[in-house]
């Protein structure tokens, strides 16, 4: 008798947080929960393990971690009883919720890939949970942007926290996906750019946010058959999942991986082994590309693209500049 009693009065419970006068619910949940705290977010997920997106490594027990979207999957110290759900429905009607108030809204523009984030109609309140008027989670809203509820799903169920390649970087342009970047270094890289993905796996392609998850969320080494179309040619490419090196926040200039990181300013903040023969430093800073002066992230990537044989590197390192040459 007591066990359906406590059913019960959970139940209500719920019912109190979710689907109630608007997303009133979803603010005293938030409050409840502790899932906002400063600018980290702390969203239960489970009787046992919450969904954190911070800039700063956490102080509790980590299952997971994704460095690219700034993702972490703990073991909750003190389990809420209520735990957020990530609704993998379709859901007209969403908000930004904090444990303060809430603002709706509705996206202007999916999440495509790693580096674009998805755009609300309304000004970002930042952090905050992206709900329903039932409080299931649609997305978390970072300075950056929103990260959906694919990706949320997808690493909290995914075995590993990775993400597959093919070698590109897309957009939509003129009702077609097309090819905006191309990964020079990618091994056996048959796409170009401007090429119009046609089908991926035999499934017609109609935006780049679907795509994008189709290759991100693939398994290393899964083979996949894309039909492009180059001009007026059509072209039957087959492809494999490679591992994904850079993205989001970290940086995504095709050297990654051959083992070189930057920040937004072209300073070096990571090298592996194999840079480390050409004696770059952490903190040097690139400041050419085959003679081309570049300023960010995006502009390496588009000359890099256009290298045929190699790419000379111009350093900065306190007022000397040096050379390197890469293949």
């Amino acid at each position: 008798m007591f066990s359906r009693l406590f059913v019960l009065a959970s139940l209500l419970f719920i019912n109190l947080y979710a689907c109630k006068g608007g997303y009133a619910a979803c603010v005293a949940k938030v409050k409840d929960s502790h899932a906002v705290i400063n600018s980290t977010l702390s969203i239960p997920i489970s009787h046992n393990r919450r969904l954190v997106y911070s800039l700063h490594k956490p102080n509790a027990k980590i299952l997971k971690y994704d460095p690219f979207l700034s993702l972490y999957l703990i073991k909750d110290p003190q389990p809420f009883a209520y735990p957020f759900t990530i609704n993998m429905r379709l859901q007209l009607g969403t908000a930004m919720v904090n444990n303060r108030s809430s603002c709706e809204g509705k996206f202007i523009q999916n999440q495509i890939g790693l580096n674009s984030l998805a755009r609300y109609s309304e000004p970002l309140l930042t952090p905050s949970l992206l709900t329903s008027s039932c409080c299931s989670l649609e997305g978390i809203v970072t300075p950056r942007g929103i990260i959906q509820k694919e990706y949320l799903k997808h690493f909290v169920t995914a075995r590993k926290s990775e993400y597959g390649d093919i070698g590109i970087r897309v957009k939509n342009e003129k009702g077609f996906v097309v090819v905006n970047e191309y990964d020079p270094f990618f091994k056996k890289n048959p796409f170009k750019k401007g090429d119009c993905i046609v089908t991926f796996d035999a499934k017609r392609v109609e935006v780049a946010s679907t795509l994008m998850r189709h290759i991100l969320f693939s398994k290393i080494g899964a083979k996949h058959r894309v039909k492009v179309k180059r001009g007026k040619e059509y072209l039957n490419f087959f492809v494999v999942t490679q591992k994904r090196y850079g993205g989001g926040v970290i940086s995504d200039t095709f050297l990654e991986s051959q083992g070189l990181y930057f920040d937004r300013l072209l300073h070096v903040v990571q090298i592996e082994k194999k840079f480390v023969k050409y004696g770059i430093k952490k903190g040097d800073k690139l400041i050419q590309i085959n003679g081309v002066k570049i300023k960010n992230q995006k502009e390496l990537r588009e000359y890099l693209q256009n290298a045929k044989d190699y790419a000379s590197l111009l350093f900065e390192r306190n007022g000397f500049q040096f050379f390197v040459n890469i293949k």
